[in-house]
């Protein structure tokens, strides 16, 4: 029986990721060299070019498209096949996780996660960062361990999970002219919104929602996050759509109230990623347990399988 040598699967795994001779090279610790060697071996082997130079970029051939999630399964057991299973000592472990997102979930996320961390593991020290204004592959080159968002990934190597929902609501000053009483379509066209978008989109869901009634609302800015634009609902006669939950500890703080909004909008997801190298991770297993938990308890979400407990969202006032 031909001898397989497995080095190769772990190299076909990182070349089908990177599509990049040079950053395959840098992930497994060798020399370019070395890895156009071993994709010369990998072609051998298969009988395909697996990447092929396309302008100053490679690009994977159809073959390689096929065998990348095969590829992708195939290290992922044999990595849990020759990893000793271990008992996490919590007290000792010592790691540093970065964790990466929208800065609502953050701030409803960081104070219980932080006391939970530094009651359990108190060698561990996290990083806490922003959403970046441009989608970066930073999950894949290993500088941040868990991004938590809206959007599953659509990409083969990183995994996700969905640990709740939440409502959205429209938000307003308690002293804003149209704050008495229930909103209806005709009182929401006559408002000012401010959008919460990264990227300064002026357009989203809610707009969606009214071009199918023929409508359009006034958007007179966008903000990057949900914090800046509570603050500027805050002190100003503009409103917001956020997310209900989340959002509550910081509207309550600014003295905002909220009101249900006269459209059909789906409820926003939260959803973990990360990059399945850490599938079989105990101690990044741990800390997904954590976020899970504390941000099932955060929303509409469950924790570990169950329906979250507690309150509802906040009530309407008159």
């Amino acid at each position: 029986m031909a001898q397989v040598d497995l080095n190769l699967l772990v190299a076909l795994d990182a070349l089908l990721e990177e599509n990049s001779v040079t950053a395959a090279a840098d992930r497994l610790h060798l020399s370019p060299p070395a890895m156009s060697r071993t994709l010369a071996r990998i072609r051998r082997a298969t009988g395909d070019d697996i990447l092929v130079r396309a302008g100053r970029a490679m690009v994977p051939t159809p073959r390689a498209l096929e065998l990348r999630e095969e590829t992708r399964e195939l290290v992922r057991r044999a990595t849990a096949v020759l990893t000793p299973v271990r008992r996490l000592d919590l007290a000792r472990l010592n790691r540093h996780f970065t964790v990466r997102g929208h800065d609502a979930l953050l701030a409803a996320l960081a104070a219980p996660l932080i006391a939970r961390i530094g009651a359990t593991a108190p060698n561990i020290h996290l990083s806490l960062l922003a959403e970046s204004s441009a989608d970066q592959p930073d999950l894949t080159r290993g500088q941040v361990d868990l991004e938590i968002g809206a959007n599953e990934p659509g990409r083969p190597e990183i995994s996700s999970e969905v640990v709740g929902s939440d409502r959205m609501v429209l938000v307003l000053r308690r002293e804003h002219p149209l704050a008495k009483g229930r909103v209806d379509v005709d009182k929401l066209l006559r408002m000012a919104f401010v959008t919460v978008s990264r990227r300064g989109r002026l357009h989203d869901a809610v707009d969606d929602a009214l071009a199918e009634r023929g409508l359009r609302r006034r958007v007179i800015a966008s903000l990057p996050t949900s914090t800046a634009a509570l603050d500027v609902v805050s002190r100003s006669d503009a409103v917001a759509v956020v997310a209900e939950r989340v959002c509550r500890p910081a509207s309550t703080r600014l003295g905002l109230v909220t009101r249900r909004l006269p459209l059909e909008l789906p409820p926003t997801q939260v959803v973990v990623t990360w990059h399945h190298r850490h599938d079989s991770d105990p101690a990044h297993a741990w800390l997904r347990d954590q976020v899970r938990e504390v941000l099932g308890e955060a929303t509409d979400g469950t924790a570990e399988g169950r329906p979250a407990t507690g309150p509802g969202g906040p009530r309407e006032s008159a």
